[in-house]
């Protein structure tokens, strides 16, 4: 058996953000289905590709929690919530729940800094940049969203943008990370 390396406080903190990664994977798959079912295949694809990757974010905090010797405690996910109304709305609800979960984020790392835990401080950190990247990526897509609907005619812009969203990364470049 392993020695407990984490606090309650800490230890619950993270439960928690792996509880609320598992719902934005929730979420993630309720509006890829949506956007496919609704004809875009391309952007079904991407929040297909983010679904996997909340999967991954919960995985990296159940087993940090697991090897600092403490206990993960795996919950009910809750709902997602209804499906958009459109794709704009789409987007926007994406950055509203990418913006909330960095808040909580921000949370476990104040708290691992109040209590002195640097490794878990350092562990947050990783999750900080995920979400600066996050954040960056889907204003990126609502801001060509942005472009596409308000230039042209009818829904071609539309179908122009699924295609690029078909082959867009999953991640996006934030400006600490450029190459000058």
């Amino acid at each position: 058996m392993k020695t407990k390396r984490i606090s309650d406080a800490l230890e619950k903190a993270l439960n928690d953000q792996m509880t609320r990664e598992a719902f934005q994977a929730q979420v993630y798959l309720s509006y890829a289905s949506w956007a496919e079912v609704n004809g875009f295949p391309g952007i079904s694809e991407f929040l297909y590709g983010h679904m996997n990757e909340e999967r991954e974010h919960m995985f990296k905090i159940l087993k940090y929690i697991n090897d600092r010797g403490g206990s993960t405690k795996i919950e009910a996910i809750k709902a997602p919530p209804e499906n958009p109304k459109n794709i704009e709305d789409c987007l926007k609800k994406i950055l509203k729940h990418e913006i909330d979960n960095s808040e909580q984020i921000d949370k476990i790392v104040n708290l691992a800094h109040k209590e002195k835990d640097w490794a878990t401080f350092s562990f947050a950190q990783w999750f900080v940049q995920e979400q600066i990247e996050e954040e960056t990526l889907i204003n990126g897509v609502i801001d060509k969203y942005s472009l596409a609907t308000k230039k042209g005619e009818g829904n071609l812009n539309l179908y122009e943008m699924d295609k690029d969203l078909a082959k867009a990364p999953q991640e996006a470049v934030i400006p600490r990370d450029e190459e000058i």
